[in-house]
């Protein structure tokens, strides 16, 4: 299969990208590097399409939202984490299932949170409308089309990055094994949680 992995370069993408190759064509996208594109950008991902229209699945592990002190937060700070990692990823599928083959997938990434913990408003208030699309959307897909979403807790390797505190997080090679799952599987509208 031809694979377009969106967030290529984060530590995330780049495991998910690793583990398809062993069986798939990846294409490997980023804000920063050979092919280019910013999920938050609609005309960047236009052009991203344009140039590779015959896809089998789309995997996107790009966005991500902020961690935010609720009292504090501005108006103009919400709507840029709704923007970049909900909305955005809401135009990805949208554009995606245009440029996909028959009974392709795309599969986006949300997060988990094991308690709600200071700060993590805003990233639940995401995380709850990707999960609402991605089970909503599956019923509307035509061509036998697929969408999943995976939720990662912490990722081991951000927390060893981040200095804290490890026992919580999964390995980033166990977190990439769920997206190879959910582009070779036949799940549709399902919500992967680790």
């Amino acid at each position: 299969m031809q694979v377009l992995v969106i967030g290529a370069s984060g530590t995330l993408g780049s495991a998910v990208a690793t583990a398809l190759e062993g069986a798939h064509q990846v294409i490997r996208a980023s804000r920063n590097g050979p092919v280019q594109v910013d999920v938050s950008d609609p005309s960047s991902m236009d052009t991203l399409f344009a140039e590779l229209p015959d896809l089998d699945a789309v995997v996107c592990c790009a966005a991500s939202g902020p961690l935010v002190d609720l009292a504090t937060v501005t108006d103009d700070e919400i709507v840029a984490g709704i923007q970049g990692k909900l909305l955005g990823q809401v135009a990805l599928a949208r554009r995606a299932l245009r440029h996909l083959r028959d009974g392709g997938s795309i599969t986006l990434t949300g997060g988990t949170f094991v308690a709600p913990f200071p700060g993590a408003s805003l990233g639940a208030l995401i995380n709850s409308g990707l999960e609402g699309f991605v089970r909503n959307a599956s019923a509307e897909l035509p061509r036998g089309l697929r969408i999943n979403l995976i939720s990662p807790g912490w990722i081991r390797e951000t927390l060893v990055r981040l200095g804290m505190d490890t026992t919580q997080g999964t390995p980033v090679a166990e977190v990439a094994d769920a997206y190879v799952k959910a582009v070779e599987g036949v799940a549709r509208g399902e919500l992967i949680r680790l």
